[in-house]
């Protein structure tokens, strides 16, 4: 079946006059990113007074108008599931979710559905624009499978390429709550240690002299028994950031089957909820908006499994 076309007229603003055309375009059309803009235009789907025009690079004068031939975005390979899903906000730019534990996000090898990524499309049918031509949601950042809490993922080209630049440059506000075996001392403190998969394990990360920078910034939040309630506060956003930083620091996280040990004084409480995930939540996540520029920030309260493990911790 040939995919239906979308006309989209755009008007040069008189502020964009000099400007690239693929960036004016950009400028005019809020749904297309800039990078889509330039594959249209090379593509032969940018037309000015009857004529086809592709070269990106062209310089554009206030008040030109261009047709912009839009393909309807091609289904996406993955599944439409209907999972429930709790929304934190939702426009027609971009959803926040509030992802609970065991939840994967996006569809790999040893799990080709039931992700985050199947119950974004079918919840989203119909309104999402496209990211890169594909009728997808734009997942910008990933939580893993076993921890709960805030994400947020684009329905528009647009709205993807502006959270993108916002992780990219580590302006978004992302803190976890974790609860951690012992004390730390001092109470509050900075990780500064870069990160990459380890030499020795290549399933899991490692503090790695070459790796990427990762900064986390964490305070304790309360004093519990032989563990404590810490708040993280993410400067970048590394795989395992959080569940390797606070292990180097002879705090992991209670229940981390990967980087933890668990001590005998809280072996048998977590034996006795179940509790077999690391102990972490992303709790607080604030942006700006990259469509309306407005200043978003979402809070959610630890999940019933992390508030009953506080609770046995507090006694």
């Amino acid at each position: 079946m040939d995919r239906g076309i979308t006309v989209i007229q755009a008007t040069i603003a008189a502020g964009a006059d000099g400007w690239r055309l693929d960036r004016a375009l950009a400028d005019a059309v809020p749904t297309l990113s800039r990078e889509r803009l330039k594959v249209l235009i090379a593509g032969g789907k940018v037309v000015r007074d009857g004529q086809l025009v592709r070269e990106p690079a062209r310089k554009a004068s206030a008040g030109e108008i261009f047709a912009v031939s839009v393909p309807d975005p091609v289904p996406a390979h993955n599944e439409a599931q209907d999972i429930p899903l709790v929304i934190a906000f939702e426009d027609e730019h971009l959803i926040v979710v509030d992802k609970p534990a065991g939840l994967v996000v996006h569809p790999a090898a040893g799990n080709l559905d039931g992700t985050l990524v199947n119950a974004l499309l079918h919840h989203c049918q119909g309104s999402l624009s496209g990211i890169g031509g594909v009728a997808r949601p734009g997942i910008v950042h990933r939580i893993d499978k076993d921890t709960s809490g805030l994400m947020v993922a684009a329905k528009t080209d647009r709205a993807h390429e502006g959270l993108a630049k916002q992780f990219a440059d580590h302006s978004i506000d992302r803190r976890y709550l974790a609860i951690v075996s012992g004390h730390p001392m001092p109470p509050a403190g900075s990780v500064d240690a870069p990160l990459a998969r380890s030499p020795q394990n290549r399933k899991k990360i490692a503090i790695v002299r070459t790796g990427k920078r990762a900064v986390t910034h964490y305070r304790t939040v309360e004093r519990l028994r032989a563990a404590a309630l810490v708040e993280c506060r993410l400067e970048t956003g590394r795989t395992h950031q959080v569940r390797v930083h606070m292990a180097s620091i002879g705090h992991p996280l209670l229940g981390d089957p990967v980087y933890g040990r668990t001590k005998q004084a809280h072996r048998q409480i977590l034996e006795t909820l179940g509790f077999k995930r690391q102990a972490l939540h992303a709790a607080r996540l604030g942006f700006i908006h990259p469509i309306t520029k407005s200043a978003l920030s979402f809070e959610s309260a630890m999940p019933a499994d992390m508030q009953e493990l506080f609770i046995q911790l507090n006694v």
